[in-house]
């Protein structure tokens, strides 16, 4: 099936302008899908746009954990360095509703402990349990974005039956991921793995078959200062190849069959 991107932002205004050019680069590397993550609903609508015109695209619908809870962070007086257009809550959680029969998954969704004061944890979770209904009901695959609440995030997965899950760039404790992958549940690597003593840790000690590739586009780069994209996935195939100690053939392989595992496609 070719390469993958489990997790990426090609409507970021980073990359939005070169949209062609870094769409043609991934096929270039020789990627046939990439799972594009929106995060509000104005994003969204860009992601099912560019799914339209794009089959390479696999749309994602979602609702940024931050986002969640924004228009409550912005009356507390608690900023977020990001210029997104106002959405409440429940106008987050009906958009996803209304459109997750098209989603090729769910996500980017989660617990974000790190932006939102916890005052707001208790609203955001009730935010994240429902986007997994929705998720549960249309029997789709989960993306999960959490920072500073991961144990949580996994408690909560638990409690609602949820198995069908990436994380997206897990920063937790390696403990923690050993956790994860035993619930089933797979972790996606980023581009900057070469440079990045946790997810090298991971790549070497996380079972093959719980490895996805991502690139959180176009953030995460292989080399600081650059704009990650789709392509760079190759060189992250290549990486755990090489920590695998098998043929780059051999890497790919096993990475197309976790994709195909967890999104129920056909190779």
């Amino acid at each position: 099936m070719g390469l993958f991107d489990v997790h990426a932002h090609l409507t970021s205004p980073k990359l939005a302008p070169r949209e062609s050019e870094v769409l043609a680069n991934a096929a270039s590397a020789g990627l046939t899908s990439i799972l594009v993550n929106g995060l509000n609903p104005t994003d969204n609508e860009a992601v099912r746009a560019l799914a339209a015109r794009a089959p390479i695209v696999k749309p994602c619908f979602g609702f940024y954990p931050v986002d969640t809870v924004l228009a409550d962070m912005d009356a507390m007086g608690k900023k977020y360095p990001r210029d997104v257009p106002a959405c409440t809550t429940e106008d987050g959680i009906a958009w996803v509703r209304e459109h997750a029969s098209e989603a090729f998954a769910i996500g980017e969704i989660g617990l974000d402990g790190y932006w939102v004061p916890k005052e707001l944890w208790d609203k955001q979770e009730q935010a994240f349990r429902a986007l997994i209904e929705i998720a549960l009901e249309h029997d789709k695959a989960i993306i999960i974005h959490t920072r500073r609440r991961e144990k949580r995030t996994l408690e909560v997965l638990d409690e609602m039956g949820v198995k069908r899950v990436d994380w997206h760039c897990f920063s937790g404790k390696s403990g923690l991921a050993k956790q994860i992958a035993e619930r089933g549940h797979f972790l996606s690597i980023p581009s900057n793995a070469r440079r990045s003593e946790g997810f090298t840790r991971m790549i070497s000690s996380l079972p093959r078959d719980q490895i996805l590739l991502e690139t959180d586009c176009p953030y995460m780069p292989a080399v600081v200062g650059e704009d990650s994209e789709p392509a760079h996935v190759a060189g992250t195939a290549q990486y755990a190849a090489e920590l695998w100690n098998v043929s780059l053939a051999e890497a790919q392989a096993q990475l197309e069959r976790n994709f195909e595992a967890l999104f129920r496609v056909a190779p």
